[in-house]
């Protein structure tokens, strides 16, 4: 059995018995409006036995549902998320003088991440240049920061922005004594 074939298959049971919760039926009822014993429907419940055609149409009349509702993977809609200004998540991240603000949904969910970052005063990513899989781009709103990509310097005012590759290997920082504030993206394809 095929591995999609095997995953309709085994959702079969699943179904049955969330919808049977749902609607408040016990076994028992619904065999005998499907005129099928409580047995079979506990055992295709529990993954035990696959129904026969017949007895899943019988199943899918008694639960008030197409058969296609027990074969079929529901369609879901994409994910949509809303960050208010007042509830954005912290962002881990390793490297000090830095704080990250989300503004995306959960990683997972989306194929981008963005924060708002605060960047203090001569704070740097480091002595070692990073490089990984994505892209990062980089929106200056106050202050300004140095990106080194591939060894090139790049300085960044208000309204300034950079959009790279993150398999070079990069480095940033803050060369100002004031802080710097940041919209940062990131796509990472490790």
């Amino acid at each position: 059995m095929s591995d999609e074939l095997h995953k309709v298959v085994s959702g079969i049971g699943p179904k049955i018995k969330a919808l049977r919760a749902e609607s408040g039926l016990s076994l028992q009822a619904v065999a005998t409006k499907a005129d099928v014993s409580a047995a079979t429907i506990h055992k295709i419940e529990q993954g035990d036995m696959v129904p026969t055609i017949t007895t899943l149409l019988k199943i899918a009349v008694a639960l008030q549902r197409p058969i296609a509702y027990f074969v079929e993977e529901p369609e879901h809609a994409p994910p949509t998320s809303v960050i208010r200004s007042d509830a954005r998540p912290d962002i881990y991240t390793s490297h000090r003088g830095i704080h990250l603000a989300g503004i995306t949904g959960a990683y997972g969910e989306f194929m981008v991440a963005a924060a708002v970052a605060t960047v203090q005063p001569h704070a740097n990513s480091g002595t070692k240049p990073m490089s990984h899989g994505g892209e990062e781009l980089v929106y200056v709103l106050s202050g300004s920061l140095e990106f080194t990509i591939s060894g090139k310097l790049h300085v960044l005012k208000p309204g300034d922005s950079l959009h790279f590759r993150t398999q070079q290997p990069h480095s940033w920082r803050n060369p100002d004594d004031a802080v710097t504030t940041a919209i940062w993206m990131a796509l990472r394809m490790d």
